[in-house]
């Protein structure tokens, strides 16, 4: 049985500043008695299907749980068209609640999945892809589980520091500086959403090539 009042209180009063999220969790648990056994590496890893899609491919996943953290669905649009100039084979992915997003961000050179992946079918998807371009949410979180290379869209509301993808090659892009940093807002409170809209399509086609080894 876990007294779970000290298990809140230690991650409540937990010394590390900006340790990463994961870590906290470890931590957690090892103090409910439930640590890591000697040389367990703590990495998870999601067993995830084949991916339907038989060519190389980089994934865009336009949507966020928050929509402070979701880059413009236009630059979204751009991203794509940027990525799909450079010769790369582009696949959009969101949930159901999303298609009208996906299919703008997709129209036209990208296969549009929204709405048509369960969560083990979208791990599955993340998991054959050559990399990742996604904001700080869910699948982000998913495609480092299975060791796909991520492109953080990432809006400083939260520290990047504690919720970054985690144990995977990153390259992190948006304006961290801005005014809503570590606000943890939920809408963006400042016009124009300035942390993402200034993100270049140039720079995510360049992180794109240097997490897949092409030209950056």
């Amino acid at each position: 049985e876990v007294d779970a009042r000290l298990v809140v209180e230690h991650a409540e009063h937990d010394p590390v500043t900006g340790q990463l999220a994961a870590r906290r969790a470890l931590r957690s648990a090892a103090a409910a008695g439930f640590a890591l056994p000697p040389g367990d590496e703590p990495v998870l890893r999601v067993e995830a299907g084949a991916s339907p899609l038989q060519r190389a491919y980089v994934v865009v996943h336009p949507g966020t749980s928050a929509p402070a953290r979701a880059c413009p669905p236009d630059l979204c649009a751009a991203i794509v068209d940027a990525l799909t100039a450079a010769g790369h084979r582009v696949v959009v992915t969101g949930g159901p609640g999303e298609t009208d997003l996906t299919g703008h961000v997709a129209a036209g050179p990208a296969a549009d999945l929204g709405g048509a992946l369960t969560w083990s079918a979208l791990a599955g998807v993340l998991a054959g892809a050559a990399c990742v371009v996604v904001g700080n949410t869910g699948p982000a979180h998913l495609a480092a589980a299975v060791g796909t290379p991520v492109v953080s869209l990432y809006a400083p509301t939260v520290p990047y520091g504690a919720w970054g993808p985690y144990r995977v090659p990153t390259v992190r892009l948006g304006a961290a500086d801005t005014p809503c940093r570590d606000s943890r807002a939920v809408t963006c409170p400042l016009p124009g959403h300035p942390c993402l809209s200034t993100v270049d399509p140039a720079a995510v086609v360049a992180a794109v090539g240097v997490l897949t080894g092409g030209p950056a």
